[in-house]
């Protein structure tokens, strides 16, 4: 029996799966996004390795980054997997190692400031705060969830997301300022950053509220995203301990190797401590 993009109606078992495998939530949107946009692209042609290579070729041919590239093909080979199409998988581009990261998309800790200062210029309160937790904490925005009003109080919190469970230290001046802003919202316990309606905060609120100080903070807006803090927060840890592996359980990772792409240089600062043998 052939293996049509019909098949691609699975996508809620898919979804489950996904879940089941405590996959966060963001990842299980771009994996259903990644494999719809395949199958639109496949339209009523089988789905065969040489369909799939197909695609992949037409990505690249399109302007797409190879990293992209791949990490599509990523949440594809792993529909096949679920699907028991195993014959349908193909290899990912090979990618030389990066040696320097993009000064264009780098947030730096001079332009972080001018977000949390437009924060609270703009009465924004809630978003400067928000800023300023990610960034001392390395916590990812899908983790905003465990700041509580208990964590502040500790100084600690313990986040469970993909069967790992890490311990974050809050620092004891962002926990004055978080209890402070708890108190005058009148938040007793639990979650302290939410809406109006008393429920957390989004990944997309978080990304649209970001986004809209990048005018007047004169911030690039491709830099201003909720990773790019975490990444701030871990050249700061870095510079002050010295220590790839220390970093790595703080940010939670499990290969060291994805630790050290978030301490790349750019190609500017490397050549400013790079002379040459002139």
């Amino acid at each position: 029996m052939g293996k049509h993009s019909r098949d691609f109606a699975w996508g809620a078992a898919f979804r489950r799966q996904l879940q089941k495998e405590e996959r966060g939530c963001g990842t299980v949107e771009k994996y259903l996004r990644d494999v719809r946009a395949f199958a639109a692209w496949l339209g009523e042609r089988p789905v065969t390795r040489e369909t799939t290579a197909a695609w992949r070729d037409a990505l690249l041919r399109e302007g797409y980054a190879p990293a992209t590239i791949n990490s599509m093909l990523a949440a594809v080979n792993h529909f096949f997997r679920f699907m028991g199409w195993e014959d349908c998988r193909v290899k990912a581009l090979r990618l030389q190692r990066r040696m320097f990261r993009p000064a264009e998309q780098e947030l730096n800790r001079e332009e972080y400031g001018r977000l949390v200062a437009t924060a609270r210029e703009q009465g924004r309160e809630r978003l400067g705060l928000l800023l300023e937790t990610i960034c001392a904490t390395g916590i990812r925005v899908s983790e905003v969830a465990y700041i509580t009003v208990e964590a502040a109080e500790k100084g600690r919190t313990d986040v469970s997301l993909k069967g790992k469970i890490r311990t974050i230290l809050l620092p004891n001046q962002l926990c004055r300022k978080l209890l402070k802003y708890a108190r005058r919202k009148k938040i007793v316990s639990g979650e302290i950053f939410l809406t109006r309606n008393g429920t957390g905060l989004s990944r997309k609120q978080i990304w649209a509220e970001m986004k809209k100080l990048c005018q007047a903070a004169g911030v690039a807006p491709e830099k201003v995203f909720p990773h790019n803090l975490r990444h701030l927060f871990a050249r700061s840890f870095y510079r002050a301990c010295r220590d790839v592996v220390k970093l790595a359980d703080v940010l939670g990772h499990s290969s060291v190797e994805t630790t050290r792409i978030y301490l790349l240089t750019t190609g500017e600062e490397h050549a400013g401590k790079w002379s040459g043998f002139g």
